[in-house]
């Protein structure tokens, strides 16, 4: 199950809060790679990235404020394109 919200954050650029085995912490992350037996994540209000083998991640779920509806933030994203190709629009004129 902890592959599964991390294949989550790496496809939806979302965040996941994670249980780390070392410290026994809740930490939120954004995975940007992953490999088999370890993955690459940038850490919250962190720009340097880091690595992490798969197996010190105890448990994983969605980050505060996400449900893990895909397809609301979708159609939230469509809008804003459509809401900026009518302000270019307003613009030129």
């Amino acid at each position: 199950m902890v592959k599964r919200f991390l294949l989550y954050s790496l496809a939806h650029n979302r965040p996941v809060k994670v249980l780390l085995a070392d410290t026994l912490k809740y930490k939120n992350i954004t995975v940007i790679t992953m490999e088999e037996d370890r993955v690459g994540f940038l850490a919250a209000g962190r720009k340097t990235p880091q690595i992490l083998p798969l197996d010190q991640i105890l448990s994983a779920s969605y980050a505060r404020g996400d449900d893990g509806d895909t397809l609301k933030y979708a159609a939230s994203k469509e809008q804003c394109e459509k809401n900026d190709e009518e302000n270019q629009g307003t613009l030129q004129r």
